[in-house]
């Protein structure tokens, strides 16, 4: 699977059934060779604008299943939020 088609997915979260967004960018530990976390940037709006207050930071251990339209984790959000 490319880059580009996980960041079509929406990613959802089991324990809330909240969409988290979409996959923005990955993190990769170069040791290992393996994806360590999925990095999701919160919807926003002020004015008309859109921004990014927050980033979810996903390890790669919550994520459950990967299927054809969406992404299933299973987080706590107050853990994984990550503020630019």
């Amino acid at each position: 699977m490319l880059l580009c088609e996980l960041q079509t997915k929406d990613v959802i979260n089991i324990g809330t059934a909240k969409c988290l967004g979409r996959v923005m960018d990955l993190e990769f530990d170069e040791k290992k060779g393996c994806i360590c976390t999925l990095i999701v940037p919160s919807p926003g709006k002020v004015f008309g604008f859109f921004f990014h207050e927050c980033e979810y930071w996903i390890p790669w251990r919550c994520v459950l299943k990967i299927g054809r339209d969406m992404i299933l984790v299973d987080v706590n959000e107050k853990e994984i939020i990550h503020r630019p």
